[in-house]
């Protein structure tokens, strides 16, 4: 379904200033900046665009755009061009009304582009085919042709028109594109010869000399070089963003496109070289007999490479650069040129070449897009011109300007109020008389044939005697002196004598758009632009085809007396001709306003938009709009629009359209005076109320998208509810079905097992029972060591078999074990504890595992000569051996006695028996050894007790492995005190009285032999060297 949208919709300030509430010229111009910063370039008054220049590339002209736009109603988007050029075609094609399509604004405005893009619209949204395309690419390409001859670089304008351009683009009934007529209008030829600072000379001299090949300017005879020619600007010769050579290029292929043959492409070129040489030629004065001065040519360089260019005599040219020849019925009379008369015939020449060669190529394009036949055909005309222009110093050309203006103006105005009058008439609304300010009197003050002031100024220059730029206002002075939109220094009428504002070689007329002051100065020459007969008969003796064509007065067969027709003369003739054209036509304004004078984007110079906006008449244009009616919409789209702010009317009407809207406006008490019904539409008249409906109809959305919202967010539950519901059943059936299916595979499936673990049970009985016999018979020995054991007969009974040999074993080992002593089991707990302490860890080890622990190695009870030891050890001895006590002095060993008890340990002198040292048990903290082959430990005792006053003992003994596992053994049987630890290490620390020494064990060299020495290094140090093993 295409969703209907509206002006109206997300609408930034106000799309159309007709609605504009309040207005004045300040609401106005905020109106255009609020939208120009939310980059809405465009806005409506009425059906009239208001064209902003962004000075930057916008995403809003694509080809979804183009489809967007296509056949929607005027007002049903947002303000766009697009939507007047469709507007506009559709009128043409539909309705067979013939358009016209009037684009205004000063110089940067933008009216080029917006030219283009209607063009390119139309050429968009029409047929297809190889002819239409064919005329298509024609009609558009013909643009970059006259830009390049008619475009120029001013301050303003980096690509400005120099000329008006009226294009008629005519269609079939189907609405393709058939051909166009293109009519242009005052070129400002005076920019050939001179430029204003900072701007340039037209592009195609510049585009010529950077874009053309090396071999076509030696034909030509030009040089690159912008500096070796007069006529060109050097200030401003290149252009940011304007590649000339890449035009230059453009152009080339834009001719061939539009139809120009390649010698024709050759002979503009040659004229346009030609005007570059005539920029060149200087003069000097020669004084003569009679004591006039005459020119003569300074260098006649560049004007024999112009002859050769253009195949003219030399002497004929430099001869008309130095006499005039004045033509009277039958006489003829020849003067001589001063310089300054030659420069100006020389820019007068120039000027002609340049300005009739434009006029041929438009001659031309015509001839190439015209349409091929000759039935009815209907026209859009589309008019690019020159906006209204008020200059610090405003000439002749400015003149000529503002007066093709004012009857635009006037044609605006005329068509607008015909337009109103006739929907009015046709709605059947009573007209009412609008009140607007009427311009006819300022055209009648130009171009009146009696006294206007075009006529006056062609009687001045027809005029025999001296005439001045000075006679010209004295004569206005004269005539206009009582026209209220008439002001002058020197008038008649008094109340100006004293306005010191007006200089007293100016006048002043009151326009439409505002007062503007013109200089007289050069009004009388620009008018009559005469161009003296000899140089026009010198162009057309030329060998040269196309300057034949362009001086055709220069025949003289054919020489002509009288005056040609002057310049406004002309341009008047020519408007008027605009002017009759537009009117058989239905008009389209475009009007372009331009926001700085920087060129920049997103800036907006409020003084410089209200200047444009007074001179474009646009408040005259609102004013006019809605002096009836503000705002018309049809009956069906109002009723569709506001249908939901009444009862009745909501959701759907079934009656007539306009009886909707009735029921509608009565029940929102609408004061009548507010509104008009007309046969289709819906007339309203003041924008308070348009706006009045807007917010209603906003307020009323807010509730229908909250009661939407509402019943959406209700029916989504519901319908998750339901979906949730069929799928918990769907799930639950699917779920039962699967269930049963699995415990159906599971019982399945436990049969089986249970059936065949039956089955393998009964074989497996009658194998186990073979197995079990079979191992009887082959069991291994009783002996804990007897490694072997039957193979498996089946490989089942892996798990079996290796449980079995584990189960054997253990109780072989069972059995062993119970036939050891209580003293054999003693000897092999501490065996055992042995390897716990020092297995791995002392290489002493390996030779004390098969050497049985005695213990008492002395036998003191039974030798009398320890009679008296044993008398002080009243315990049982656990260990009795002689040690080596280390001394501390020199290393070296003395004999001593080590019994160990339960309780103490007993170092006592060897021979005499003598007690030398008893320490309790819970004394001794520690005891370390060293990891190597040696039987050295110490005997380390608890800081602070009464044991510890001598300090550690340092013992030698080779049963070393069954004295401390002893020890350790006697510590940990005991709960009343902590378990001795054993220290394992190459290098520790004794305690002898108040000194620590560090015992360090080392490895000796061979020569050492095989025994264990101790030697003393220093007072800390003891080395003991143990014997590799």
């Amino acid at each position: 379904m295409e969703v209907k949208t509206s002006l109206l919709d997300n609408m930034i300030g106000v799309g159309d200033m007709v609605l504009l509430e309040p207005l004045s010229e300040e609401t106005f111009i905020e109106n255009l900046h609020k939208r120009f910063e939310h980059n809405e370039i465009y806005t409506y008054i009425g059906s009239v665009v208001i064209s902003m220049n962004p000075y930057k590339s916008l995403p809003i002209f694509t080809a979804d755009k183009v489809e967007e736009y296509r056949n929607r109603n005027f007002y049903e988007l947002s303000p766009h061009i697009y939507a007047l050029a469709d507007e506009a075609y559709r009128s043409l094609r539909d309705q067979d009304k013939d358009q016209c399509i009037l684009i205004t604004g000063e110089s940067g405005a933008g009216k080029t582009e917006a030219s283009k893009l209607v063009m390119s619209y139309v050429a968009a949204v029409c047929g297809k085919g190889q002819e239409v395309n064919k005329v298509k690419e024609q009609l558009l390409q013909s643009n970059p042709v006259l830009e390049a001859f008619g475009n120029a670089k001013t301050v303003r304008n980096d690509n400005s028109s120099r000329f008006g351009k009226y294009m008629d683009i005519e269609f079939d009934f189907k609405g393709d594109p058939l051909g166009g007529v293109i009519s242009n209008y005052l070129l400002e030829k005076s920019r050939v010869v001179k430029q204003p600072r900072g701007e340039r000379n037209f592009h195609v001299f510049y585009q010529l000399l950077s874009g053309a090949s090396e071999d076509t300017l030696k034909k030509l005879k030009l040089d690159r070089d912008f500096s070796k020619y007069n006529y060109l600007s050097l200030d401003s010769a290149t252009v940011n963003g304007l590649d000339d050579a890449a035009n230059f290029r453009t152009v080339r292929n834009a001719m061939q496109i539009v139809g120009f043959m390649e010698d024709e492409v050759q002979s503009v070129l040659e004229l346009v070289a030609a005007v570059l040489k005539l920029g060149n030629i200087e003069f000097k004065p020669e004084s003569r007999v009679n004591g006039f001065d005459e020119s003569r040519v300074k260098d006649k360089n560049d004007l024999k490479e112009m002859c050769e260019l253009l195949g003219i005599e030399q002497s004929v040219l430099e001869r008309a650069f130095s006499f005039r020849t004045v033509e009277a019925k039958m006489e003829k009379v020849s003067t001589t040129l001063n310089v300054a008369q030659a420069y100006y015939a020389r820019d007068a020449l120039a000027k002609n070449i340049y300005s009739r060669m434009f006029s041929w190529l438009v001659t031309r394009i015509n001839e190439s897009i015209k349409a091929q036949t000759k039935s009815r055909k209907k026209v859009m005309g589309v008019l690019d011109i020159y906006g209204f222009e008020i200059f610090e110093d405003n000439s002749f050309e400015q003149f000529i300007i503002n007066y093709c203006n004012e009857k635009l103006q006037q044609i605006f105005i005329e068509l607008t109020l015909r337009e109103e009058q006739e929907e009015y008439v046709r709605e059947g609304i009573e007209w009412t008389n609008i009140e607007y300010f009427n311009n006819a009197i300022i055209c009648d003050l130009i171009e009146n044939n009696q006294n206007g002031i075009l006529a006056m100024l062609d009687e001045e220059c027809l005029r025999p005697g001296t005439v001045t730029d000075e006679t010209f206002l004295d004569k206005l002075n004269t005539v206009c002196a009582e026209h209220q939109h008439f002001e002058s220094r020197l008038s008649k009428n008094s109340k100006f004598l004293t306005d010191h504002s007006l200089p007293h070689n100016c006048f002043r007329i009151q326009h439409y758009a505002g007062k503007v002051l013109y200089r007289v100065e050069g009004f009388v020459d620009k008018n009559n632009d005469l161009l003296y007969r000899d140089l026009s008969q010198a162009m057309y003796k030329a060998n040269h085809s196309l300057m034949k064509l362009l001086f055709p007065e220069g025949n003289p067969a054919k020489v002509n007396l009288k005056r040609p027709p002057t310049a406004g003369f002309q341009f008047r003739a020519s408007v008027g001709t605009l002017m009759k054209n537009l009117l058989t036509k239905n008009p389209n304004y475009i009007r372009c306003i331009k926001p700085n004078d920087k060129k920049a984007a997103q800036v907006f110079t409020d003084s410089l938009v209200c200047h444009q906006v007074r001179y474009l008449g646009l408040m005259e244009n609102v004013r006019v709009r809605r002096a009836g009616y503000a705002f018309r919409q049809p009956y069906e789209p109002c009723l569709e629009r506001y249908k939901m702010l009444c009862k009745q009317t909501w959701p759907h009407w079934k009656g007539p359209a306009r009886e909707g809207v009735e029921v509608l406006l009565k029940d929102l008490e609408v004061p009548e005076d507010e509104f008009s019904y007309g046969r289709s539409k819906i007339f309203i008249r003041n924008p308070r109320t348009l706006f009045f409906l807007e917010e209603r109809r906003r307020q009323c959305l807010e509730d229908l998208a909250t009661l939407i919202q509402k019943i959406y967010r209700g029916w989504k539950c519901r319908t998750h509810f339901l979906l949730l519901k069929k799928s918990q059943v769907v799930v639950a059936a699917w779920y039962r079905r699967y269930a049963q299916q699995r415990k159906y595979q599971k019982i399945k499936s436990s049969s089986i097992v249970v059936q065949s673990f039956i089955r393998g049970w009964k074989v497996g009985l009658k194998l186990m029972q073979k197995y079990f016999l079979g191992l009887k018979n082959t069991m291994p020995s009783m002996s804990p060591i007897d490694k072997s054991w039957p193979a498996r007969p089946y490989l089942f009974l892996e798990g079996t078999h290796q449980e079995l040999r584990k189960i054997f074993h253990l109780w072989r080992c069972k059995k062993y074990r119970s036939q050891f002593t209580e003293e054999k089991k003693a000897i092999y707990e501490e065996k055992l504890e042995a390897s716990e302490i020092f297995k791995g860890k002392k290489a002493l080890y390996p030779s004390s595992v098969g050497q049985p622990f005695k213990g008492d190695y002395l036998e003191i009870n039974k030798n009398p000569k320890y009679q008296k030891l044993n008398s002080v050890v009243d315990e049982k001895v656990l260990l009795a051996d002689v040690v080596n006590k280390i001394n501390r002095a020199n290393g070296k060993g003395a004999s001593r006695i080590f019994l160990l008890t339960k309780k103490n340990f007993v170092l006592a002198d060897q021979k005499t028996g003598q007690v030398k040292a008893s320490v309790p048990l819970p004394d001794l903290s520690s005891v370390s050894v060293s990891t190597q082959n040696d039987g050295f430990f110490a005997l380390k005792l608890k800081e602070g007790t009464p044991s510890a006053a001598k300090g550690d003992f340092l013992l030698s003994s080779d049963r070393l492995i069954e004295i401390i596992t002893k020890l350790h053994r006697t510590g940990a049987a005991s709960a009343e005190r902590e378990q001795i630890s054993v220290d394992i290490s190459d290098e520790f620390l004794v305690q002898f009285k108040q000194d620590k020494v560090c015992v360090k064990f080392i490895q000796a060299g061979p020569k050492n032999g095989n025994s264990v020495t101790c030697k003393r290094k220093n007072n800390r140090l003891l080395e003991v060297s143990v014997p590799s093993p």
